[in-house]
């Protein structure tokens, strides 16, 4: 069950160069980006680097390639079903050359670094094609077929080249997190030109300014800094054009300061579906469901906001400390759960008596969550109004849980209706946020203001206060 446990903060490290923001690919959307380059530039010897979040598990998601139909005739890198990556080139009716990894990639609560390195002039067949994963060059592989020297690959050609899709192929989108994507035409590089191993902590791989690199003729840098134009070439080239993408998708999480989202792998009602960086929650039906963040919390004071997009019988805003082990138990009656109850206002906790504290919402309205951990307290707010007349509600001591910590919670109990649920951790905003306020550290991207002295839930705040 990936999580970000106290101390477990690598994107928190100080680091010469911080990363500013990445872009929130949302397969639902069919979101993804194009160009197609006006003449070849060099199709022999070229990398590929960017760095991934991963947010939906189980389906083929391609991370880019070329190709003008299907996926016939195609460059590509995928995640496949089984969570393995692939990368290589395929005409109908088998692939050319194929690397494809035996180790799996299952860990959506972290950020991952990809570089893929091609030389086909190598006479060394293993060293005309190559993969990096957070610095270090993979050598485990399921399959391992190599180019032919010298053989022109699909990349850097004046076909197609597409980010989060492959081609012209309309299927198999990403549902992601992309951050500093750089194309590099002519020159094959290792990982080192991309990232460094940190100083202090020698394991943590972190990001390097890669804008002084030489692009190429067809390479191109996204650093999705221009969230009116998330396809800008910051290195100065033809920008890319983003399709089912806006504003929206721009996203303050990136790999120097991960933010929280809900938890894919720990869900106790698995029919529920999560879109929008896993920051969206549209449940089913008739369940008892609840949805935790990847954020354990044992101390300090932390803010988020919820808005109630479609209201299910019975909604519920809080914590817990785990998810339950089946579907048939709602938020307040697990062993250490507390919710707000959106449908009548009132707080409850552990299976115990509901108390009025505030208002009831309804749909467009939006709770905020300011979680006391160091004095053992819960304020919520509606619409930036704080309820029961600023009196908090009183929970448990983390150190008093089975687990010792607490998660974000949100879910319904059993009803005739069905539940849509956007969450807003700081990082990117499953609603489109008006007011833009940051925490007082200035991380985090908000409806309403954090009260004074409560934060996002990233690493950064994580690190100086969890």
């Amino acid at each position: 069950m990936p999580l970000i446990l106290p101390g477990n903060v690598a994107s928190a490290t100080a680091a010469a160069y911080e990363v500013a923001n990445s872009c929130r690919f949302n397969s639902a959307d069919s979101a993804y980006m194009h160009k197609t380059p006006g003449s070849a530039g060099n199709v022999d010897t070229f990398t590929i680097s960017m760095w991934v979040k991963r947010c939906k598990l189980g389906v083929s998601q391609f991370l880019f390639g070329t190709g003008t139909s299907e996926w016939n005739n195609t460059f590509f890198c995928r995640f496949r079903n089984e969570d393995d990556l692939q990368f290589g080139d395929f005409e109908t009716p088998a692939y050319t050359w194929l690397l494809q990894t035996n180790r799996v990639f299952r860990d959506p609560s972290a950020w991952m670094h990809f570089v893929f390195k091609v030389d086909t002039t190598q006479g060394t067949d293993t060293n005309r094609a190559k993969i990096f994963i957070n610095g270090v060059q993979e050598t485990s592989f399921a399959v391992s077929t190599y180019p032919d020297q010298n053989a022109d690959q699909k990349w850097n050609n004046d076909s197609l080249h597409a980010i989060g899709r492959v081609g012209a192929y309309d299927d198999d989108y990403a549902s992601l997190y992309m951050a500093e994507v750089a194309s590099i035409d002519g020159t094959a590089l290792d990982a080192d030109s991309f990232g460094e191993f940190d100083e202090d902590s020698p394991t943590i791989w972190k990001p390097k300014d890669v804008s002084g690199l030489t692009f190429g003729t067809n390479g191109f840098y996204l650093d999705f800094e221009d969230s009116a134009n998330l396809g800008n070439d910051a290195n100065g080239g033809t920008d890319l054009t983003s399709v089912n993408l806006d504003a929206t998708d721009s996203a303050t999480d990136v790999p120097t300061n991960n933010f929280c989202v809900i938890n894919v792998l720990d869900r106790n009602y698995p029919s529920s579906t999560l879109s929008e960086g896993n920051c969206k929650i549209a449940t089913t039906v008739g369940a008892y469901s609840y949805h935790l963040g990847n954020f354990a919390l044992n101390k300090g004071k932390w803010f988020f906001e919820v808005k109630i997009t479609s209201t299910a019988t019975y909604d519920h805003v809080g914590i817990s400390d785990v998810a339950t082990a089946n579907n048939t138990t709602y938020l307040f009656s697990a062993p250490f759960g507390y919710a707000y109850r959106t449908y009548d206002g009132k707080f409850q906790g552990k299976g115990g008596s509901a108390v009025a504290h505030g208002d009831s919402l309804t749909t467009g309205d939006i709770l905020g969550v300011a979680l006391n951990l160091d004095d053992n307290e819960m304020n919520f707010y509606k619409n930036g109004v704080v309820q029961n007349s600023g009196t908090a509600a009183s929970i448990d001591a983390a150190s008093a849980t089975n687990y010792g910590h607490y998660f974000p919670a949100v879910g319904e109990e059993w009803g005739a209706a069905a539940g849509t649920y956007e969450c807003n951790f700081g990082g990117c905003s499953a609603f489109t946020v008006s007011s833009a306020v940051n925490d007082e550290n200035g991380y985090g991207n908000f409806e309403y203001a954090p009260p004074s002295g409560y934060y996002a839930l990233c690493t950064k705040n994580l690190a100086e206060f969890g």
